[in-house]
C-alpha cells in the first residue's frame, strides 16, 4: 500500500500548521481520487487485481456499496488515470474506461492517524512528538519545552485517537523524590490512575501517580526472568511493583523483594496475591540498604552455608537507575571472616544487577 503521507493531495490542510486549540472542523478538506465502479458479481475478481491501489484512510473503507454496484476508492498517487491501471485484466472481466473515472472525496478529522494529525500541526522546523508510554488507559509523554504550547491539542488528538485511551499526562520532573515515582501533570481526561496492564503475560495493577513504572523496561524484566530456573534464588532490592518478583515467584523461585515506597509494597503484595505466588515471595517495605543488612544478609547467610549453590543461581536485582550504584558500598564488609569459615571452598556468590542511566 502507498503511504498517503507521502502524497500532498491526501495531508491534511496547510492552514492547521501552528493550531494550539483543536478545532477538528478545521480538518475537513476535498479531494480528487480516482474510482472505479463495478457490477455487484464483478467484485471479487476485480479487487485482487487492483488491492495494491486501494485508498487506505482511517474509517474510511475503500469498497463501498452503491446501488447494485461497488466503489472501489483508489490512491491518487499511483493512479493518474486509467492507464495507470493494469487495463488488460480489468476488462477480461468486462471492466474498462467507462467505469474509471475521478470523484471528489470529503476528508475530515477522522480519517487522519493521530501521527498525521500531528506531523501536520507541530512546528515543522523542529522535532515533533516522537515517542510516548501506554500504561493500561494512561498515556505518558514526556514533552519537549517547545511542544509545551501544544500539550493541550497533543493529549486531546491522543485521547481521539487511541484505542481505550482515557487519560493523557505530561511527565512534570525527574524521578528525585524519595519515592521514585513521576510528578505528573494531567492535560486532559479522567483523573484516574490506577491502571491494570499486562507485561510479558503477567497482569499487573498499581496507581501510576504514587509508584515507578516505565513500560520501556519490560525487556529488560523479561531477560532476568528468563535467566532464572525453578528453585533459582532472586533478591530484588528495589522492588516497586513486582516487575522482576512476581514473575519470578510465578516461575517457583524463592524470592525476597523490597521497597521503600509504602504504596509501591501494597501493589507488590496485591500483585503477589492477584499472581497467586505468595508461597514464593516475601515482601518489605525497607530502605534499600537496611534491607541488605537486614533480610538479604541472613538469608544469604544461610544459603551460602548449608545449601549446595553451585545446584541453584542466586541474583540481587538493583533496579534504582539514579542512586543503585551509591548502596553497593552496603556488601562491603556484609560478613565477617568468622562467619565466612563455614562456607565450602566450591560456594558460589550472587550475581548483582545493578542499574544506572548512561549519557
Amino acid at each position: 500500500y502507498f503511504r498517503n503521507m507521502n502524497c500532498s493531495e491526501l495531508l491534511p490542510p496547510t492552514s492547521v500548521r501552528g493550531m494550539q486549540e483543536l478545532q477538528r472542523a478545521d480538518f475537513q478538506k476535498r479531494v480528487q481520487v480516482p474510482r472505479l465502479r463495478v457490477p455487484e458479481l464483478q467484485v471479487q475478481r476485480v479487487i485482487p487485481l487492483v488491492k495494491k491501489f486501494l485508498l487506505k484512510m482511517e474509517h474510511m473503507h475503500p469498497v463501498r456499496a452503491v446501488d447494485k454496484s461497488r466503489e472501489i476508492l483508489l490512491h491518487p498517487m499511483p493512479i493518474k488515470g486509467w492507464e495507470s491501471l493494469p487495463t488488460e485484466d480489468l476488462q477480461k472481466h468486462q471492466v474498462t474506461q467507462e467505469n474509471f473515472c475521478f470523484i471528489e472525496l470529503e476528508l475530515n478529522y477522522e480519517n487522519w492517524s493521530a501521527n498525521e494529525i500531528l506531523k501536520s500541526v507541530l512546528p515543522e522546523d523542529e522535532e515533533g512528538m516522537t515517542s510516548y508510554s501506554r500504561i493500561g488507559h494512561i498515556v505518558h509523554l514526556n514533552l519537549r519545552d517547545h511542544l509545551l504550547p501544544y500539550k493541550q491539542l497533543i493529549g486531546e488528538v491522543l485521547r481521539d485517537k487511541l484505542p481505550n485511551c482515557r487519560t493523557v499526562v505530561n511527565k512534570a520532573s525527574t524521578i528525585d523524590n524519595t519515592y521514585r515515582n513521576f510528578q505528573l501533570e494531567l492535560i486532559c481526561g479522567e483523573a484516574e490512575y490506577q491502571v491494570e496492564t499486562k507485561e510479558n503475560g503477567i497482569p499487573f495493577e498499581f496507581d501510576f501517580s504514587k509508584v515507578y513504572w516505565n513500560p520501556r523496561l519490560s525487556t529488560e524484566h523479561e531477560r532476568i526472568v528468563k535467566l532464572l530456573q525453578p528453585g533459582d534464588v532472586l533478591y530484588d532490592v528495589f522492588a516497586g511493583v513486582g516487575p522482576f518478583s512476581v514473575p519470578a515467584a510465578k516461575k517457583r523461585c524463592h524470592v525476597l523483594a523490597n521497597d521503600l515506597n509504602p504504596v509501591s509494597f501494597h501493589w507488590l503484595q496485591h500483585n503477589a496475591k492477584r499472581n497467586k505466588c505468595l508461597s514464593n515471595i516475601k515482601m518489605f517495605n525497607k530502605d534499600g540498604r537496611q534491607f541488605i543488612l537486614e533480610e538479604l544478609r541472613v538469608d544469604l547467610l544461610q544459603r551460602l552455608k548449608s545449601t549446595d549453590t553451585s545446584s541453584y543461581a542466586t541474583h540481587i536485582t538493583m533496579n534504582l537507575p539514579a542512586m543503585a550504584v551509591e548502596f553497593l558500598d552496603a556488601f562491603r564488609g556484609l560478613y565477617t571472616d568468622i562467619e565466612l569459615a563455614d562456607v565450602p571452598d566450591s560456594v558460589v556468590f550472587p550475581t548483582v544487577h545493578v542499574y544506572s542511566f548512561a549519557k
